[in-house]
């Protein structure tokens, strides 16, 4: 059959490499072209399709974890390695993003950093993003990692690094990855008592995020947050 063809899967591929440059590239034909470099004598579009209707979507592939990926049928190391590295990147561009401006100045690419951070999570994190005397970012770290429904925060630790760190504000982030709930009564008491601890040595808690469902949310934007005290403070 033709579709076992070289000169046919060549041919296809440099036309999607055409089209790729044109910008008329549907989804699943980029994923396509992208598992054609790992996977390049093997006609990939029924394995592009497969992925997209196993994980909702091309972001979704991309951000899916790699034991989950060599899970599907025809997809082996080297392709889950190339499309975990395409992620990695897609991070890596936006903390570069953050870390270069301060945070207000680069306020949606600290929310598009977050729902990169958590998307494809299957179980919970929490991550803590800590931030100097200019809103920029010291630090990011995955302060905790639990089950499917929770996880546990240390507050004295989060306290411990800011004191020694020289960090003015903290940003919180965690995923609800088996609900589209958003802020649990237990989520907002233990921020606004980190919030406490930090107001009263002059640090700021900037926002706590949390991604559920698919959606980003913002406890400042929700008005969750006491800035006030904070406002008084400084």
């Amino acid at each position: 059959m033709p579709e076992n063809d070289d000169k046919f899967h060549n041919g296809h591929r440099e036309r999607l490499k055409a089209k790729f440059l044109d910008g008329k590239l549907a989804e699943y034909e980029q994923l396509e072209l992208l598992l054609g470099f790992a996977i390049p004598r093997r006609d990939v579009r029924p394995l592009a399709r497969k992925l997209i209707e196993h994980f909702g979507s091309v972001y979704y592939v991309i951000a899916a974890e790699y034991e989950d990926l060599i899970k599907v049928k025809g997809v082996g190391r080297s392709t889950a390695i190339l499309i975990k590295l395409v992620f990695n990147m897609l991070k890596l561009s936006h903390i570069r993003k953050i870390k270069d401006c301060p945070i207000f100045m680069q306020h949606q690419g600290l929310e598009d950093f977050c729902r990169i951070e958590m998307a494809g999570k299957t179980k919970e994190e929490f991550h803590v993003i800590y931030l100097d005397a200019d809103l920029r970012v010291i630090k990011h770290e995955k302060h905790s990692e639990g089950s499917i429904e929770s996880t546990n925060v240390y507050l004295d630790k989060i306290m411990k690094f800011a004191l020694n760190n020289r960090v003015r504000s903290v940003v919180l982030l965690h995923n609800h990855p088996t609900t589209d709930n958003t802020f649990s009564t237990q989520d907002v008491e233990l921020t606004q008592q980190l919030e406490a601890m930090l107001n009263n040595c002059r640090l700021e808690l900037y926002d706590h995020f949390v991604m559920a469902g698919g959606v980003l949310f913002s406890m400042r934007e929700r008005g969750l947050l006491n800035k006030s005290n904070f406002s008084k403070q400084f």
